[in-house]
């Protein structure tokens, strides 16, 4: 079976970066998709967190239904939420007693579940939480439980150690639902929501760059006149780092047996070439990890540059039979112009 996995697709954020919205992205997603037998929307569909959910769906339904048509009624969609589109399943985790690693959620789990699901029509729609597995070995997953292994809480924070109450050997997806801390990701959503629209991008933009001040190594000169390529070299160094290690840590920690772990989150496309393989490993080289990266234009980071680049939008994984997973650029294409 030849799979394409997508993440953080963030439909329907205030600020408009979610690229599909543009018909020359959506176009290149839905021809891809004429070659695969699955799509799996690895997190972050629909922003949910910083956007009013009404708004957001509304403005995530027509993507969602071109999406669903062109795959039709004979393949099949997979859906696992991650912590922007949380609200899709969150009344659904809470009362569970225990929760597997991919566990099936019911499609009239919540109303937002599924009304997504209905846009995705006729396409066969299934959901899993917190991931599921592709393949022998393959699991995949949003990837925010890495955040209760980082610090601050969030994909961008630096190694966390021992510090807090963190899940240890043996725990289970509830135990990193439950643990405790405060979410950063939550802290911005919570400030866009209550700032003036002119004043939101700004706001976001500032944030970007508080999110390289925290990154271990930050080259000198990062504000300059090739800053993009900076924010872009300063997260890769907190992506080998800090976040690679703290999903390999989940998956220890969970207890799965993967010879691949594949996330989102990040918005990091790779490994890609030229990555160093080794860095894109667990501790003795299991799992092997990539990243979707996301379909989002984040102007800090790719304004100025061309593709490819670990995050310029339409990355994603492609699974196919008798090949290791590998990460792609769908968009590598485009301009600027033609994406923001």
């Amino acid at each position: 079976m030849r799979t394409l996995v997508i993440s953080d697709l963030h439909l329907g954020g205030d600020l408009r970066r979610d690229v599909l919205r543009e018909d020359p992205a959506l176009e290149a997603l839905l021809a891809a998709l004429d070659g695969v037998d699955r799509l799996v929307l690895l997190g972050d569909v629909v922003e949910l967190l910083d956007a009013h959910p009404p708004e957001a769906m509304a403005a995530a339904e027509p993507v969602l239904r071109a999406i669903g048509s062109r795959i039709g009624g004979d393949r099949e969609v997979v859906v696992v939420p991650g912590n922007h589109d949380a609200a899709l399943v969150r009344d659904w985790v809470g009362p569970q007693a225990s929760l597997a690693a991919d566990a099936p959620v019911p499609l009239d789990a919540t109303a937002l579940l599924g009304q997504l699901s209905a846009f995705l029509e006729p396409a066969r729609v299934r959901v899993h939480y917190p991931g599921v597995w592709l393949a022998e070995g393959v699991w995949a997953t949003h990837g925010h439980y890495l955040d209760r292994h980082l610090l601050p809480a969030a994909a961008y924070g630096v190694a966390r150690g021992l510090l807090g109450r963190l899940p240890q050997d043996g725990a289970t997806p509830l135990d990193y639902e439950r643990a405790g801390g405060p979410s950063v990701t939550r802290i911005e959503a919570r400030l866009n929501r209550r700032l003036p629209r002119s004043l939101a991008p700004l706001v976001d933009d500032m944030l970007e760059f508080l999110r390289a001040a925290t990154m271990p190594a930050s080259p000198e000169g990062a504000v300059g006149n090739r800053f993009a390529r900076a924010m872009a070299l300063v997260l890769g160094a907190q992506m080998r780092r800090a976040s690679i290690p703290a999903l390999a840590r989940v998956v220890h920690r969970l207890g799965l047996d993967a010879g691949w772990a594949l996330f989102g989150h990040v918005h990091r496309c790779g490994p890609l070439p030229g990555d160093e393989p080794r860095q894109w490993q667990g501790p003795g080289g299991r799992p092997r990890i990539l990243n979707t990266g996301s379909w989002v234009y984040e102007p800090l980071l790719v304004h100025h540059t061309t593709p490819p680049h670990p995050y310029w939008p339409g990355g994603a994984v492609l699974l196919e039979p008798g090949r290791d997973p590998r990460a792609i650029g769908l968009l590598d294409h485009l301009g600027a112009d033609a994406l923001h």
